[in-house]
């Protein structure tokens, strides 16, 4: 498995505009791309202006067919104006 996790800071007063386009990814991605495992979107009460998301590919090249898909380069561009910062990590899983 390839799990990536992506950190974002929204700009005030646009998170109403930035989780249903987040959520809509995630929706598509799971419907559309068979290597697609699993994309959570999660929020903390305490840090109202962060996004974290928790995705689950079955390797790296379904991570990179991901990134290259339609909806989800209309997703980069539709939210490239609403965040402060973005923090891309991937993670391999290990294997004995």
């Amino acid at each position: 498995m390839y799990a990536v996790t992506v950190h974002f800071v929204i700009q005030d007063q646009k998170m109403e505009t930035f989780l249903p386009l987040v959520m809509e990814n995630a929706r598509i991605s799971l419907a559309r791309e068979a290597h697609c495992r699993r994309f959570d979107v999660l929020t903390d009460p305490d840090c109202p202006d962060e996004v974290f998301l928790y995705e689950l590919y079955t390797d790296s090249d379904a991570f990179a067919q991901h990134l290259a898909s339609d909806h989800f380069k209309s997703f980069a561009l539709a939210t490239a104006g609403l965040m402060i910062r973005k923090h891309v990590k991937t993670f391999r899983q290990v294997h004995a």
